[in-house]
């Protein structure tokens, strides 16, 4: 968990402190590195657990859809209850939809490697969550853009 979640956001804070100017020059191309950055790790993943995959994947990338599933929709639930507005809503249903997959399984190999596996979930996981994120926000910014076309300008009561 160290190396994966604490040494880089440690990293990010104090390239930010020490060269923020800098740091804000390249801010725009930020968001394109970091999609290729996520499409080699969920490559690299899937690439190491493609026989897991082929033979148990199935059964797993059930049970991963429905935790996907289930974690956005408690998200959007809980924004709902709080009266958060609607892009928000959107974001919080996405963030708690989309778990660390590389984190758990960095630390299913770590823990569990008796049973080989123990990290297919995570692998499942690396590449379902970046599709069904995709369709929700896609779906979501329909919503929003059919809301703002009629008029109502209310999505955060609508949300």
């Amino acid at each position: 968990m160290i190396k994966v979640i604490l040494v880089p956001v440690l990293l990010g804070i104090i390239l930010r402190s020490l060269a923020g100017e800098h740091v804000d020059k390249v801010s725009d191309v930020m968001p394109l590195i970091s999609v290729i950055a996520i499409a080699m790790i969920i490559g690299g993943i899937v690439a190491v657990n493609a026989d897991k995959i082929l033979n148990c994947g199935v059964l797993v990338l059930g049970v991963v859809a429905i935790h996907n599933f289930c974690g956005m929709m408690l998200g959007l639930l809980a924004a709902k209850i709080f009266h958060v507005d609607y892009s928000r809503t959107t974001a919080i249903a996405i963030e708690v939809g989309m778990q660390n997959s590389g984190l758990a399984v960095s630390l299913a190999a770590a823990n569990f490697a008796a049973n080989p596996l123990a990290t297919l979930p995570g692998a499942i996981f690396s590449v379902w969550h970046n599709i069904a994120g995709s369709i929700f926000a896609g779906i979501r910014r329909a919503g929003a853009e059919r809301q703002t076309e009629s008029g109502s300008g209310k999505l955060a009561e609508e949300s």
